[in-house]
């Protein structure tokens, strides 16, 4: 696991833009070269949920996506340990984040092509991304990187000290509602394409969270496909200078080229 990504300086980006009132209601946005309309990602990170991990590790990720011709759009959210964070104050930030963007007027001022919009997260930003995606069917797709699709699981196996149990207030049997409510792998997200991106080599998050998600999701109709590069840990799927990055490009760019076919 290399996660020298999470101590370099980011490039920087084009705007700060408040969604909301809380201080951690904010986003970074970074426009490509060009007039557009450009097709926009927007970005969750991940840290368990917990404050004290920030947006700003993934700027190294969204400047990448932006070079390669979207807008990005990395998410700040309240988290464990803000005031409103965990279930459900913590997705409902997420899900503004994305109606924000979305806005005519914040489309128009920057040039957002808002037909082409997919939304990716890392670690416990893939949880946000698609449960976002269950939500909002008009996304063009949704990108997981070594996610946290089965919070069931992620309970059982008592993830970075039961944070999942921090996040959602409480075990399976407390609130089984919120499990329901926040587990990928619970929720039907019968519209969006989803792309999971796991390292083979993830201490941090198991990979078979990833491919026992693809096998039910698939059996459930939903179009959904994994992708592991062979030695990646946890943070170089967030890594521009890592060999897996590349895997990362091609899934977004993959969602601009080619329409998911009919199930029936």
């Amino acid at each position: 696991m290399d996660d020298s990504v999470l101590s370099r300086t980011p490039p920087p980006f084009d705007q700060r833009l408040a969604y909301g009132a809380d201080p951690n209601q904010f986003g970074h946005l970074r426009l490509p070269k060009g007039r557009g309309p450009h097709p926009v990602a927007m970005n969750i990170h991940g840290g368990y949920w917990r404050a004290k991990y920030d947006l700003l590790h993934a700027g190294h990720l969204c400047a990448a996506l932006t070079r390669a011709g979207f807008a990005t759009w990395n998410l700040e959210y309240r988290r464990v340990g803000n005031a409103g964070g965990g279930w459900p104050g913590t997705f409902e930030d997420v899900r503004n984040g994305f109606r924000f963007l979305k806005e005519k007027d914040n489309a128009q001022r920057f040039h957002l092509n808002v037909s082409k919009l997919i939304v990716l997260g890392h670690s416990a930003g893939g949880q946000l991304a698609l449960v976002l995606a269950a939500h909002e069917p008009e996304l063009k797709g949704a990108i997981s990187l070594a996610g946290v699709v089965d919070l069931d699981r992620a309970y059982a196996l008592h993830l970075s000290h039961d944070a999942v149990v921090e996040y959602l207030g409480g075990t399976p049997a407390q609130v089984p509602e919120h499990y329901r409510e926040a587990s990928p792998m619970r929720v039907a997200i019968p519209r969006v394409r989803q792309v999971l991106v796991h390292g083979t080599k993830d201490d941090v998050v198991p990979p078979e969270l990833s491919r026992d998600y693809v096998k039910r999701k698939s059996k459930a109709g939903e179009h959904v496909s994994l992708h592991e590069p062979a030695g990646a840990g946890h943070f170089e799927l967030i890594d521009p200078e890592s060999d897996a990055w590349k895997t990362v490009e091609k899934a977004a760019r993959g969602f601009l080229l080619t329409e998911p076919k009919s199930r029936h």
